[in-house]
């Protein structure tokens, strides 16, 4: 049986139980999911910030002269991901200028993890994911939605294997659009008893 590296294959089941191999790291892991668990069942809806205009900005990607492998940290101490980055993205919010390393997908797309002051209040503490299309050269352009950001998997479980927001992807400002947190929509094994 092969190893899913996404986590989005489902390799077996039974009633409502789910089973797929994961790799990350170089590490195999069995992951199990439960359809018809009580927290499925009550869990509520997704809070998100109204859409912002301002938020969907254009991005220019700055290519690196080669692409590179980075390391990226996750929720887990001690366990990091080594996605390829192709550069980085420069846009602007409210005059203000920014950048943003961006990893490669398999959708094609660029993927960022970032952070930003609503990552204390409003926001998951990790922070967001994001998907931009990708120009493909150096100085092209394409839209980053932040009204689109959105929660990784961890901050709904104690189960997941996310990357988190590098320092370098860390925004000092406060990007109010996308999805917020709700700590009530998160399941840890210490909420069940």
């Amino acid at each position: 049986m092969p190893a899913d590296v996404t986590g989005q294959g489902i390799l077996a089941s039974h009633g409502s139980l789910a089973w797929s191999v994961i790799e990350r790291g170089g590490k195999l892991a069995v992951r199990i999911r439960d359809y018809e668990h009580p927290f499925v069942e009550t869990f509520g809806e997704l809070p998100y910030y109204d859409i912002d205009p301002s938020r969907r900005v254009i991005a220019t990607l700055r290519l690196y002269d080669e692409p590179r492998t980075i390391t990226v940290d996750t929720v887990i101490e001690g366990f990091q991901q080594f996605p390829v980055s192709p550069g980085i993205v420069e846009f602007e919010i409210d005059g203000q200028a920014f950048d943003l390393e961006a990893q490669s997908s398999a959708n094609g797309r660029l993927f960022i993890i970032f952070g930003d002051a609503t990552n204390r209040d409003a926001t998951y503490g990790a922070g967001r994911f994001v998907y931009l299309d990708d120009p493909g050269v150096d100085g092209g352009e394409s839209v980053l939605d932040f009204n689109k950001a959105y929660s990784p998997p961890c901050a709904f479980n104690d189960f997941s294997t996310c990357p988190v927001a590098s320092p370098r992807n860390r925004l000092g400002v406060r990007i109010e659009a996308g999805e917020k947190f709700d700590p009530r929509l998160h399941y840890s094994d210490s909420a069940a008893h």
